[in-house]
């Protein structure tokens, strides 16, 4: 098969076996049956799939499009214009599919008689606003339309990346729906999803870029774009492999509901998977080598490449069946929900002790899969330095480590189980956050090592070295990595957070405690990094500056910890005052207590912050001390000579005067 013809019959091929696996998946799971009360119609019973299928597809066609391109493409010419405008088509094609799954849903949900009367508009407004569900599709539908825009207008480097960031954010919605919302483990299913729908479309949409710009690639390229697109892919299989495992573990409580339709739809998905990291595994470990040596080795690619989507075709099918096939046994919600159920979605957990600070644990997805990732590809630039003779200290990578690690704890540990429920709890994971992870991080330097350990691209692309450096001497770097704006930034938004609706929200909504934990990490990183960070920034303090900047922020910290201590009401009562907790302290003594972590506990990575500021002064006179000793003994004292024989020669001149 040639290339311009696969083009063509490629999404065809993706798109037909996608229907035919859906059609026997919902036959075989029930997933379209009839509903005894309240059915729809078979229009919307097999039409709500087949739109949620096309999303995913076109979700594929703007995601992963974008963001291969980015890193296997250059912009400006007609390749990377050929990827945009793919696109911006599958961003139109997208905006309709999700329109239509919102109206659709309405349909399923209500069941109403549609016509132009009030009663329909006011279902429809009370379904688009007042209903979660509604107001995911209208988001989705919203930014799909935006993103069709903003694909067709933007060409630039920057302007593409800002829009692959939306493209991506706009598939975290659907994440929120199928049977994620009704599990008893909803945000483990809900992140799970999450992580899937995103590898799952880089994944896919890689692929489909393939073949949308190879007529418009000099075909010695072709090699290098595989090539990159293979490593894209390879960390697209990981998620994907990690996230429907946990997300398989929630739905499949038992081994036994594998033998269930659910399980055989689920086992059908897995095979396809592990068929196309077989594939994608031999072309990355032959078939690339052999494309670069021999044009012979193109023709089997390309045929690969439509057997790999239609492979695709079958996992997509696969999965969108498996959201509206009920799980064998999904986890059961309590028939009277505790006070603590009703918040969080979860039972109470019993009394803290010593022992469940090490036992105690809920792992939270997303941070580590991305810790994971940290350190895997840190561990493979200090080999890739080692192998090729260059050092690297041991100590930044053990601290580098540490610090990933103690973000897994922090996020999937102890601290993820109580929070809560316990404000102290929750201000020791805030101090570990944004004080403690911080300062390990920054002492790993990962951008020197990327910059070091990352191999430069010549031709015209950028890969990781070129994003980093990039996003290292941007403007919003600059401005961000100033001193005064990082500390501002540091002690400001302890204030803000704790004292407005922020923090409430972080409590109340999954997404906004992922975003609680990415602010108060990126603030921390950013101070410590104006303060001891060996990795380059614009502009840094002299050493007496940095610790005078610090000696203020430790005291504004400390009047932070001070104030809450001082509370006499209850923050955020409504939560933390609501549990039915009946171990431990009462809430408002609990609060008093995370006062005092705050203000005490906090300090102590504050203290060795100054205390390695002061250590890297001292070096810095060292260091300074010996270069003007090894300047000296390269000029034999010459600057020191010529000193004296100067003040001589004006004494000598005052001598003559006074005569």
């Amino acid at each position: 098969m040639t290339p311009r013809v696969l083009r063509v019959a490629g999404p065809a091929i993706l798109g037909g076996v996608a229907l035919i696996a859906l059609v026997g998946a919902l036959w075989f799971g029930g997933g379209a049956a009839q509903i005894p009360l309240g059915d729809a119609g078979p229009v919307v019973r097999w039409g709500l799939p087949v739109t949620k299928l096309v999303v995913n597809l076109a979700a594929a066609g703007m995601v992963g499009v974008l963001v291969t391109a980015l890193f296997t493409l250059r912009a400006g010419e007609r390749e990377f214009d050929v990827a945009l405008d793919t696109a911006s088509i599958s961003a139109a094609l997208f905006t309709v599919a999700a329109g239509a799954t919102g109206f659709l849903t309405l349909l399923s949900v209500f069941n109403p008689a549609i016509d132009a009367g009030p009663q329909f508009g006011a279902q429809l407004g009370r379904f688009l606003v007042e209903l979660e569900v509604g107001r995911t599709w209208l988001i989705t539908t919203v930014a799909g339309a935006a993103l069709t825009v903003l694909t067709f207008a933007v060409r630039s480097w920057v302007g593409t990346l800002l829009v692959a960031l939306v493209a991506v954010a706009s598939l975290v919605p659907m994440g929120t729906q199928g049977h994620s919302g009704d599990d008893a483990f909803h945000h483990e299913a809900m992140m799970a999803l999450i992580l899937h729908i995103i590898g799952a479309a880089v994944w896919l949409g890689g692929l489909l870029l393939l073949i949308a710009v190879r007529p418009a690639l000099d075909r010695r390229r072709i090699p290098d774009l595989v090539a990159r697109y293979s490593s894209i892919a390879l960390a697209a299989f990981v998620l994907v492999a990690v996230s429907g495992t946990v997300r398989a573990a929630i739905g499949l409580q038992e081994w036994s509901d594998l033998l269930s339709p659910y399980g055989a739809i689920l086992g059908i998905k897995v095979v396809a998977l592990v068929g196309l990291g077989l594939f994608g595994a031999w072309y990355r470990t032959r078939l690339i080598g052999r494309m670069r040596s021999s044009d012979a080795a193109s023709r089997p690619f390309w045929m690969l490449i439509a057997f790999e989507l239609a492979l695709m075709g079958v996992a997509s099918g696969a999965a969108a069946a498996l959201a509206r096939t009920p799980p064998p046994n999904p986890a059961p919600l309590p028939e009277i929900p505790s006070p603590a159920e009703r918040l969080t979605g979860a039972p109470l957990p019993p009394e803290l002790t010593i022992e469940r600070w090490v036992t105690a644990w809920n792992v939270d997805m997303l941070w580590a899969v991305l810790a994971g990732f940290a350190i895997f590809f840190y561990l493979a630039g200090v080999w890739r330095l080692r192998r090729r003779g260059d050092a690297w200290p041991v100590y930044r990578t053990i601290m580098w480590v540490a610090g990933m690690v103690l973000l897994v704890w922090v996020t999937g540990g102890v601290v993820n189980v109580y929070q809560d429920y316990l404000f102290s709890m929750h201000m020791v994971g805030h101090m570990l956050l944004t004080m403690a992870i911080p300062v390990l991080l920054v002492a790993g330097a990962p951008v020197t090592l990327a910059a070091r350990a990352i191999r430069k691209r010549d031709d015209g692309t950028r890969g990781g070295r070129e994003w980093i450096l990039w996003a290292v001497h941007s403007p919003v770097a600059r401005i961000l990595t100033n001193p005064f704006v990082a500390a501002a930034l540091f002690i400001g938004s302890l204030w803000v957070f704790y004292y407005t609706d922020l923090f409430r929200w972080s409590l109340y909504d999954h997404l906004g405690h992922q975003w609680m934990i990415a602010h108060f990490l990126i603030t921390g990183y950013l101070f410590a990094l104006s303060l001891i960070g060996i990795d380059p920034v614009p502009w840094r303090l002299p050493y007496a500056g940095r610790l005078l900047l610090l000696i203020g922020v430790m005291a504004m910290h400390a009047f932070f910890g001070i104030a809450i201590m001082m509370q006499s009401g209850l923050m955020v009562a409504d939560w933390f005052g609501s549990m039915g907790r009946t171990w431990g302290v009462t809430p408002l003594e609990d609060q008093y207590t995370g006062g005092g972590i705050a203000w005490s506990i906090g300090e102590i990575p504050t203290l060795i912050l100054a205390i390695t500021v002061a250590i890297q002064w001292s070096r810095s006179d060292d260091r300074e001390t010996k270069r003007r000793d090894r300047h000296a003994d390269r000029t034999g004292e010459a600057e020191l000579e010529a000193y004296n024989a100067r003040l001589t020669e004006l004494a000598d001149r005052d001598a003559r005067s006074r005569r």
